[in-house]
């Protein structure tokens, strides 16, 4: 709001009991200076991943309505339902899209993860992902039971997890573990929950880990120099 207000006081004079009846306080004339507001229109930068198109394979099918998207294809059926500030498009082309609905900082950070999320369901029912794990340790051996994964990890007891639907576990050597299946979420909790039962050790290595994690080692304790 941008106006200027004038605003004069007369010369008059003020007393006080402090002061004395005599003594006075001058207070001469006073203007405002004018005040004015600029508003600023912040512009949300377009996300690099998600303006990037998603390439739709031809077994794949997709059923919009609405806020929600059904994805099947000859691995399984994927659904997922979006915010109100995106939304898709699908070009005759096949190629499907990810948008902003509204130029707000929620629409910029909510853009790049659900194409993210919409491209591994695309990706997850016609192709598929896998998740490998290595069990390192004396003793230390996986098996497969049925629809249970067994897991000796030098407890007193096995380790027994049921495997979710949707997922695949095979175990080589009886040290080597993958979980595969069409949706990627659900394979990389399935697979965290297993490498939780025995992180791997800084010291000797010792543990689950991922096939592909590089575990920090750490000196021991060195022996009392003579």
């Amino acid at each position: 709001m941008a106006s200027s207000v004038g605003a004069s006081i007369q010369s008059s004079y003020l007393s006080s009991p402090f002061l004395g009846e005599s003594n006075g306080i001058r207070v001469s004339r006073v203007s405002t200076s004018r005040v004015a507001v600029v508003r600023r229109v912040v512009e949300c930068k377009e996300s690099r991943i998600g303006k990037q198109p998603i390439t739709v394979p031809s077994n794949v099918t997709l059923t919009m309505e609405g806020q929600d998207l059904k994805v099947k294809g000859p691995l399984g059926e994927l659904a997922i339902t979006y915010p109100r500030e995106i939304q898709l498009e699908k070009e005759d082309s096949g190629i499907l899209r990810v948008r902003k609905a509204v130029e707000t900082r929620r629409a910029n950070q909510m853009h790049g993860l659900f194409r993210t999320l919409t491209d591994n369901m695309v990706v997850g029912v016609s192709k598929g992902f896998e998740k490998r794990l290595q069990l390192i340790g004396t003793g230390y051996r996986a098996t497969v039971e049925g629809k249970d994964i067994v897991l000796n990890l030098g407890f007193s007891h096995p380790v027994r997890m049921t495997i979710p639907d949707g997922l695949r576990v095979k175990v080589e050597e009886n040290t080597r573990i993958a979980v595969s299946g069409y949706d990627k979420s659900a394979i990389g909790q399935f697979a965290a929950t297993i490498r939780k039962w025995r992180p791997p050790e800084p010291y000797k290595g010792k543990g689950v880990k991922y096939a592909d994690e590089i575990v920090r080692r750490k000196e021991g304790k060195a022996g009392k120099k003579k």
